[in-house]
């Protein structure tokens, strides 16, 4: 899997590699754009359009160009079109058992799912945190998420449940949760 310097090539045309602050603007379209096209019908619409491209952007560039920064970042890239997906995590925002990373955020536009670049990004982050010293990762996803099949496809199991609101309409997410990183052979 490599370090954080190493660039872990899916096909040609597309690399994923550790994330910069250039890569910034390139997260924030993804992250935005992905969640306007997994959760339309699901989370309010005036949610949605509210998302903010400069307020994403900003949020991830003030942890790629912070030193002291605890988290982790791949992009998956493609050489025409730019950053398509990535994923980033560290410690637990919020303590869940024993778990001692949190994958925070894995995005990939629709255009770009079932190729494999997924995967690649989720393997990419259990290795680096396993080559961190991480036993155990967790993450928490929207129930009614059409991708959540994924999370259970790379060996999560459910292990919780909390309610949260989001443009006003209280919605359920389920946590999934992975141990032994260092020993899993995807």
């Amino acid at each position: 899997m490599g370090g954080r310097g190493a660039v872990f090539s899916l096909e040609a045309a597309m690399t994923i590699r550790p994330a910069t602050p250039a890569d910034a603007p390139g997260v924030a379209r993804v992250h935005v754009d992905s969640w306007r096209e997994t959760y339309r019908g699901i989370v309010p619409d005036d949610f949605l359009d509210g998302l903010s491209y400069g307020r994403r952007e900003q949020m991830w560039r003030g942890g790629l160009e912070n030193p002291n920064w605890q988290g982790v970042m791949f992009v998956a890239e493609d050489r025409a079109l730019g950053v398509v997906g990535f994923v980033a995590g560290g410690p637990p925002r919020e303590p869940l058992g024993s778990f001692d990373c949190e994958l925070w955020a894995i995005y990939l536009l629709r255009a770009h799912q079932g190729k494999g670049l997924g995967r690649g990004l989720f393997t990419r982050f259990v290795g680096e945190m396993a080559s961190l010293g991480q036993t155990s990762m967790f993450l928490w996803v929207l129930a009614e998420n059409p991708t959540v099949g994924f999370y259970r496809h790379m060996g999560g199991k459910k292990v919780g449940e909390k309610e949260v609101e989001l443009g006003g309409k209280m919605l359920l997410e389920h946590a999934y949760g992975w141990s032994g990183l260092g020993v899993m052979g995807w």
